[in-house]
């Protein structure tokens, strides 16, 4: 065994979860310092008697061996974690000086890197104490660390990464808040993400060590993003979003890097209109109609690449809540992707129908709405409107998500469209004898009844909450609208405001059904004005006051001629 084969040995290493090969037995291989391995490989080579470099390095890793059991016993405490970043810094100097150096001479600084590595592989103790975080930061061993991500010998970059991660453990960083609050604030100062994506530009994810690495960076970001969400902004901007969709549109085999990298795109993307315009910016909206094309007409092969795919699509509906993404989507024929799969009946057909819903609600969806018109979407959404798809209730789709979204469909275009589409969309509903008008009828009903039966037992409720003197504050207000919500209280005024529209259409046939149908069932217009008014009253939340003011205006002038 020489120099070069010494320097190449990568030793295993944790990751935040497990991976889809890892093996579940054996133990934590940070535990196993590199030098010990080293060590027994080295006493395992039948080969010829070994040189002085390799005497002296396997004397100095059995040393080492020693040492480390003696000190296993040794209580950690502010004064043993001192010595240790002490020691560190001095190993960390060292080996930068001999590499400075003797450049061209491995054999000179291997020894330092062995230590080096040992020494890393220490400090993953301070883990277990968040309280002493600040110690990290206050001898600057923070600033050593995150300048060792660029080390020459990827190893040493790897274990920096895993001590990173075990670090920075949501769990752990919960632990001690004000500790934690310390090291996110170093690393942040450091610039860590933007060394951590210069780190996983250079690894070759061939190596399973290496991928490994990529995997634990991945980790390192969501944790910090879940301690502190405001950071996203920042770390999408310094090169990450751009890594992201690079890896993500990489033509190889999909793994489990590949689903993390899916699930950190749809973190950076949750309520932040910065990195959705970055996105789309780098193209991004292009990116994730390519990837999901391949889920057009056959299923994922396994439940890790079904999560993945709905992670891209989670990651498109939260872009399509900017503007300018919409446009984005529509020249990318974002449209005529999701219509194809809702047509091709497969896994995706689900979360195309969310998407659609995202992109034509509200103004901002007026191109979408008539472009889905001209490119036959209504053939397609009414028969979904007619019935719920068995296929989608056992993809584990309940039919209140289902129908909240094919109503939100047809009541976005009612809203947007104008002229020749918005005749043929309200032709639709004469049809065969107004069967739509009937199926919208049954909808309301359902729901109707589902609604009053929650708000009877909130009723129920509060006045047990008044008659123990209780105080109803917001806290329990928003818990009571939270529990009409989920009884269907958004999906009956979808229904409603369709019912509200088609009523004003001119199209006498359609109003005199509507009214028909609820004089039969013992329904009332004041029922669907009130919920109307509520409807009006809580519209366009996160739009502009101007906004606001004339679609609860106009909506008021249609309930004034249903």
């Amino acid at each position: 065994m020489d120099v070069g084969e010494l320097l190449n040995y990568q030793p295993d290493r944790g990751a935040k979860r497990l991976r889809d090969d890892d093996d579940d037995d054996g133990d934590d291989p940070r535990s196993k310092k590199v030098g010990r391995d080293l060590a027994r490989r080295l006493e395992r080579d039948d080969g010829e008697d070994p040189s002085s470099d390799r005497k002296r390095i396997l004397e100095k890793l059995m040393d080492d061996d020693e040492d480390a059991d003696d000190q296993e016993g040794e209580p950690v405490d502010e004064s043993s974690v001192k010595k240790m970043i002490l020691t560190f810094e001095k190993r960390s100097y060292k080996n930068q000086e001999l590499r400075i150096k003797f450049p061209d001479t491995p054999g000179r600084f291997m020894e330092t890197e062995l230590d080096l590595n040992d020494i890393i592989q220490e400090i993953h103790v301070i883990a277990t104490m968040p309280d002493l975080y600040h110690l990290l930061v206050e001898l600057n061993a923070v600033h050593s660390l995150l300048g060792l991500l660029s080390h020459e010998n990827t190893d040493i970059a790897i274990a920096v990464v895993d001590l990173l991660q075990e670090l920075t453990d949501i769990d752990t960083l919960h632990e001690s808040e004000e500790g934690a609050e310390v090291l996110i604030d170093s690393l942040l100062e450091g610039q860590v993400v933007a060394l951590l994506v210069q780190n996983m530009e250079r690894l070759d994810e061939q190596v399973k060590e290496e991928a490994d690495g990529v995997y634990n960076t991945l980790a390192i970001i969501e944790n910090m993003a879940e301690f502190r969400p405001g950071l996203c902004t920042e770390a999408a901007q310094q090169g990450l979003m751009q890594w992201l969709l690079k890896r993500i549109r990489a033509k190889i085999p999909f793994d489990a890097n590949k689903l993390y990298c899916s699930e950190i795109l749809a973190i950076l993307l949750q309520n932040n209109d910065s990195t959705r315009e970055l996105l789309g910016e780098l193209d991004g909206i292009d990116v994730l109609l390519q990837q999901l094309s391949v889920f057009k007409r056959h299923n994922p092969a396994t439940a890790e690449e079904q999560e993945m795919m709905e992670n891209l699509f989670d990651a498109l509906c939260s872009c399509l809540m900017l503007a300018a993404n919409r446009d984005r989507f529509l020249r990318g024929e974002g449209l005529q992707l999701m219509n194809l799969m809702l047509r091709e009946k497969k896994m995706s057909r689900t979360s195309a129908l969310k998407v659609l819903d995202h992109g034509m609600i509200g103004p901002e969806g007026s191109d979408d709405c008539h472009k889905f018109v001209d490119i036959l979407g209504l053939r397609t959404i009414f028969p979904l409107f007619m019935k719920t798809p068995k296929k989608m209730r056992k993809a584990g789709t309940v039919d209140k998500e289902h129908e909240e979204h094919v109503c939100s469909i047809i009541a976005s275009c009612l809203r947007n469209l104008k002229a020749q589409q918005r005749t043929r969309l309200l032709s639709k509903f004469t049809e065969n004898d107004c069967e739509k008008v009937d199926r919208l009828m049954e909808l309301h009903f359902k729901y109707l009844e589902a609604v009053q039966l929650a708000d009877k037992r909130i009723e129920g409720e509060k006045h047990d909450m008044v008659k123990r003197g209780e105080i109803l504050d917001d806290v329990m207000e928003d818990e009571f609208y939270l529990r009409r919500l989920d009884a269907g209280l958004f999906v009956l005024q979808l229904l409603c405001y369709i019912m509200v529209e088609i009523s004003n259409s001119g199209i006498s046939q359609l109003q005199q059904r509507v009214h028909q149908i609820l004089n039969l069932r013992g329904g009332s217009v004041k029922v669907v004005r009130h919920i109307m008014r509520e409807y009006a009253e809580n519209i366009g939340d996160g739009k502009s006051e101007e906004f606001k003011e004339s679609e609860q205006k106009r909506i008021m002038d249609l309930l004034e001629n249903f």
